[in-house]
């Protein structure tokens, strides 16, 4: 247990401190992403945004655990340090679906066959 004479904001920035740095980071990558790479339509923005979020999070997390840094919560400086690595990951999130996307859109009407043979013909040059 902590002592009383921690002062209210220190406490609550030990509580909330590391949702309140994600979800500013995850905002603020999702602001960026979308900006600068404007959605078509409002589908492509939904999925945009889903796909920073879960990019973000999902990649941060896996930094944050592989590399165990854990205790940078303890500190404001590490929590901000922490929320970097989440907006880092949630930058490629949305290109890498939109490629996706894009790449399965050229070869729509195509078998399964053929797209095998294209990625065949691809190989080999």
């Amino acid at each position: 247990m902590e002592p009383l004479s921690t002062s209210s904001f220190a406490a609550f920035m030990k509580f909330y401190g590391m949702v309140i740095v994600t979800t500013l980071a995850i905002a603020l990558v999702a602001t960026v992403v979308l900006m600068m790479r404007m959605p078509r339509s409002g589908q492509e923005w939904v999925t945009g945004l889903i796909c920073t979020v879960v990019s973000s999070l999902a990649g941060g997390s896996f930094i944050i655990i592989k590399w165990g840094l854990h205790e940078w919560v303890t500190d404001v400086w590490g929590m901000i340090a922490l929320g970097g690595f989440f907006f880092v990951c949630g930058l490629p999130g949305w290109a890498l679906v939109r490629w996706v996307f894009n790449f399965i859109e050229q070869r729509e009407g195509k078998s399964l066959l053929d797209i095998f043979r294209e990625f065949k013909e691809e190989w080999k040059k």
